[in-house]
């Protein structure tokens, strides 16, 4: 049977935003291109664009109903005036806004139908009042022009299903059509690969029904890449049950469809997936739990594992530690940093090595606590590690505003190519900004990427006033289109 999830209140946003350390992440890479087979191009026009949540917003009088925007990308940047809000109310969209959806906790950007342009799906919860049903998954279609509401379904499901949960993408097939990983039935214990194309109907070409719990637990993160080089992708599945993680497991990609015979993996509390050293595997970095402990994560300092990938997977002998204290790493190890509590990969300085956004999301700055901060790790013939890595956070100098107790600066992260030059734009959210103001709750920035790795120079951010959507605790930059973060720890 499926599992209820409880409702949601205003409420819990405080406990929510302390807590962003123990994320959701859907990572996704492969070999062949190194960094990631998401363009997220919504519009065709050749720049990648931003897919924003904010998941705390009221939307037609209805608490934590939650919007998407969509920020279009340019050689400038992110541009308010090029930006679409998008809720459950919006004309051609399934259903209407309510209490506790949180209409884009996650969301996935990939080109879902083959014709060429970046698709959206964005995941709802509540109860849907047709069939009864936790939850629903609804694509928007890629448009030249930009995303509307136009035409969009939701990726049918059975009745009184649990609906997904756990969203994630990759090729696990190797058919060149991208599929979707996630719950999709009564059944608590298997998860549907849906595989692609999708219709315009939302439906897939096929299901294949995958059990991927064999005992009481739950999955906390995901990841999807090509991590033993035979040009199709794998699955990654990570498992916490009560205040302690259950390891994971490798779910080989086949000409047929995945592996229903996992392999042991380490535990992971957050993923992203890139071929740092560009060997022809996809490598997986995570963020360790300490000591296994899941209820440990607030107060760790935080440490980032990469595991090297090879012709059988992730190697366990082929492993990167990185931390605080790293050479060349900024800062120090502290208690409560939660180095590692947002992760994402992308080639920042165009050296045709992917690079690493670490989100610092309880980073203090001064004395000022959780005001947060993001490190940029370099990519290189080795793999990753400390040596020129950055730092940026609202104090550093090009940054706009101040930082503050509870921004979490970083609690989502993204690298993209937004300005399109080649060299992927640091994207990153503070879904805590102003959170206690009545006129504003998050912001998202972009900082453009440049041959030193990330520069703070031409910054530009983004608020919910400035593109005149709904403000109020709105925590806008909750999760970024492809980061499947903090959305997810929604109790």
């Amino acid at each position: 049977m499926g599992i209820r999830r409880p409702a949601v209140s205003t409420a819990v946003a405080a406990a929510l935003i302390g807590s962003l350390g123990v994320p959701i992440v859907a990572g996704t890479a492969s070999a062949k291109d190194g960094a990631t087979t998401v363009r997220e191009d919504f519009d065709g026009d050749g720049y990648q664009d931003v897919a924003v949540s904010a998941a705390g917003a009221k939307v037609g009088g209805r608490l934590w109903a939650g919007y998407i925007t969509i920020t279009y990308g340019s050689a400038h940047g992110i541009d308010p005036a090029r930006t679409t809000t998008i809720t459950e109310d919006t004309p051609g969209v399934p259903g209407t806004s309510g209490d506790n959806h949180v209409f884009g906790y996650a969301m996935i950007a990939r080109d879902l139908d083959g014709d060429g342009l970046t698709d959206l799906a964005a995941v709802a919860r509540g109860y849907r009042p047709d069939d009864n049903a936790s939850g629903s998954v609804t694509v928007l279609w890629g448009r030249k022009g930009g995303i509307t509401g136009e035409g969009a379904v939701r990726v049918p499901a059975p009745a009184n299903a649990q609906v997904g949960d756990d969203i994630t993408a990759g090729d696990f097939d190797g058919d060149g059509h991208v599929d979707l990983f996630m719950s999709n039935g009564e059944d608590y214990d298997h998860h549907d690969v849906l595989y692609g194309p999708f219709g315009r109907d939302g439906a897939p070409a096929r299901e294949q029904q995958v059990k991927v719990f064999s005992t009481d637990n739950f999955i906390n993160s995901t990841a999807a890449g090509d991590f033993n080089g035979d040009g199709i992708e794998d699955l990654a599945t990570f498992y916490v049950y009560e205040n302690h993680a259950e390891g994971g497991k490798l779910w080989l990609g086949t000409r047929t469809g995945l592996s229903t015979v996992p392999q042991r993996l380490n535990s992971a509390a957050a993923t992203a997936v890139a071929d740092f050293d560009q060997d022809g595997y996809a490598d997986l970095a995570t963020r360790i739990f300490p000591g296994e402990d899941t209820e440990a994560t607030d107060d760790d300092p935080g440490t980032v594992k990469i595991f090297y990938g090879s012709a059988s997977g992730p190697s366990q002998t082929r492993t990167r530690t990185i931390t605080q204290d790293t050479a060349g790493v900024p800062g120090a190890s502290e208690k409560g940093d939660q180095f590692g509590g947002r992760l994402s990969a992308g080639d920042a300085n165009g050296d045709g090595y992917p690079d690493l956004a670490v989100g610092v999301t309880g980073e203090a700055i001064g004395t000022k606590t959780r005001a947060g901060a993001v490190v940029l790790l370099k990519g290189g013939k080795g793999g990753l590690t400390g040596q020129g890595a950055q730092a940026f956070h609202q104090d550093t100098a090009g940054v706009s505003g101040v930082a503050e107790s509870g921004d979490v600066f970083g609690g989502s992260v993204r690298l993209l190519d937004v300005t399109g030059d080649g060299k992927a734009d640091l994207v990153a959210g503070a879904p805590g900004e102003n959170l206690d103001l009545v006129v504003n709750g998050g912001a998202v920035w972009m900082l453009p990427g440049d041959a030193s790795g990330v520069t703070a120079a031409k910054s530009v951010a983004l608020n919910p006033r400035d593109i005149g959507a709904p403000a109020t605790k709105a925590l806008f930059g909750w999760n970024l289109g492809g980061d499947n973060g903090p959305g997810a720890l929604i109790p």
